[in-house]
């Protein structure tokens, strides 16, 4: 498959609460935190390994889905406009590597940033999957 030249990964701000065990995922107790860690982290990782693609997590914040429920906080729309902004490229600074909460960037969790975890997390989703990100 070729590289596409953009990637816009939905994380939330609860992978801040994310773990960095790798075990879990496979032995059935990752949580929702911690997989929101992980593809931040790939995120990252993909921004800085593939030349010539825009990769980007985005936390669309709490907002009244069926998953964030009626009690939500946050604005639905500004959620998905940050998305779709990021996805077209107008505009956005960083080119690569943005962690974004409504067109604003913020810092992620350390480990999203750390090349060693990222590493750890390449090699282990490569071992589960058999897909190589090169």
């Amino acid at each position: 498959m070729a590289k596409p030249s953009t990637l816009v990964y939905l994380s939330s701000s609860m992978h801040r609460d994310g773990s960095t065990d790798l075990t879990r995922l496979t032995d059935g107790t990752a949580t929702y935190s911690d997989t929101k860690l992980w593809v931040t982290a790939l995120t990252l990782a993909l921004a800085t390994r593939w030349e010539g693609t825009s990769a980007h997590a985005v936390d669309p914040g709490w907002v009244p889905t069926r998953m964030g429920g009626p009690a939500a906080t946050d604005d639905l729309t500004a959620g998905h406009r940050t998305q779709t902004w990021l996805a077209t490229g107008t505009g956005v600074t960083p080119h690569t590597g943005g962690y974004w909460y409504h067109q604003h960037t913020e810092d992620p969790h350390p480990a999203a940033r750390d090349p060693r975890f990222q590493e750890r997390l390449l090699r282990a989703l490569r071992d589960l999957t058999g897909v190589a990100l090169d």
